[in-house]
Order: C-alpha cells, then structure tokens, then sequence
C-alpha cells in the first residue's frame, strides 16, 4: 500500500509502521485519538455536573488573578 512502509525485526515478521501523513495524516489522528481513548479506559470518572463546578471554580480563579 502506498504511503506505508513497515519495519521488520530479523525474522521478517512486522513490528512497526511508518505512516506518510501528508497521505494519511488525518487517518492517523483517528487512529491516535483512539489509542488515548483505549489507554484511559480504566481512569476515573467524574460526573459531568462535578467536571463543570470544577472548570468553573478554576475560571473564576483566573479571572480574578
């Protein structure tokens, strides 16, 4: 496939992937937001109601320093 150039260890077997992005470059930001997604699966999480207090207090904060 054009735009794709795998990396082999000794075996022949792939173990990496250079992307041309001027090709792919979007591809790839789907792809990335999709490994983040899948790292932080197991994280915490906030309600949102908390999450807005949270950025509201923060901003009021900032707003007054």
């Amino acid at each position: 496939m054009k735009g794709l150039n795998y990396i082999t260890d000794e075996k022949g077997k792939r173990i990496a992937v250079q992307i041309d992005l001027k090709k792919y470059g979007k591809l790839w930001e789907d792809f990335y937001d999709a490994l983040i997604v899948d790292q932080r699966k197991n994280e915490e999480r906030i309600p949102w109601e908390e999450a807005k207090k949270m950025l509201g207090k923060k901003r009021q904060k900032t707003i007054t320093d």
